[in-house]
């Protein structure tokens, strides 16, 4: 039996570690042993490992070639296939939002977002910065998500306030406040795989005979969000739609 190669070995061993890097973050996550951002970092950190074990497989395939004499072939087969299965997952994944800039707070109304008032106050969001930044956040909003606008309904704020409700309802989100009489309603939204939560904050002014509502939905995670808020805010549009007719 020819000696195995021991790039081979290595490379078995990473994208293996790969798989299990890759399953464990979210897996984690929802047994609640980690954070969100640790468990995504884990996850990055299978997609680090799974290039390893792709570069160390290929590297082992050429060199346990039948000429060669050496052994180990189906374990460099084994690495390099675990890697780019990590690879191609993590990619997959990522695609929908590769074109996003590095913006982690959206809104309808860069000049006049709405403001948080309950996220402030809950215990997880103690020290951290929910104030919008104009100057470097309005410009670049407008430019990467043209199509996200004030949506205007023919609904008199209390009904507009109400068929809100309605489609925050629909969409799955939680409320954390509701007041008509201020035209607010914030709620929290939690990614399905990482747990990530996002603050959003909607507001509802008189417009003519109708409403004007604007949202604002930031990340409290990360400087980027691979387009996540602003599918949101989209979510909403055709739930509230959906609902009102809203434009």
């Amino acid at each position: 039996m020819p000696p195995i190669f021991a790039l081979a070995n290595v490379s078995a061993g990473l994208g293996l570690l790969a798989l299990a890097l890759a399953a464990a973050g979210p897996a984690l996550i929802h047994l609640g042993l980690l954070t969100p951002m640790r468990g995504f970092n884990a996850f990055g950190l299978g997609l680090v490992t799974g290039l390893l074990a792709l570069l160390t497989g290929l590297v082992a395939l050429w060199f346990t070639r039948p000429a060669t004499g050496r052994g180990g072939r189906s374990r460099a087969v084994q690495g390099a296939l675990c890697g780019a299965l990590v690879i191609g997952i993590v990619f997959n994944a990522a695609r929908p939002g590769s074109g996003a800039p590095p913006v982690n707070d959206i809104t309808t109304n860069p000049q006049d977002p709405p403001m948080f008032s309950a996220a402030l106050g809950l215990p997880e969001n103690v020290g951290r910065d929910m104030s919008y930044d104009a100057s470097a956040l309005a410009e670049l909003t407008r430019t990467s998500y043209p199509d996200l606008q004030t949506l205007r309904v023919a609904l008199a704020p209390d009904a507009a306030h109400a068929a809100a409700l309605a489609a925050i309802e629909s969409l799955g989100w939680q409320l954390t406040e509701s007041s008509p009489a201020d035209g607010r309603i914030e709620a929290r939204d939690v990614s399905a795989v990482f747990r990530f939560v996002d603050d959003v904050a909607i507001r509802i002014r008189p417009d003519g005979s109708g409403s004007a509502i604007d949202l604002r939905s930031k990340s409290r995670d990360g400087r980027g969000d691979l387009g996540a808020n602003a599918a949101r805010i989209r979510e909403f549009r055709e739930a509230l739609t959906a609902r009102t007719g809203a434009h």
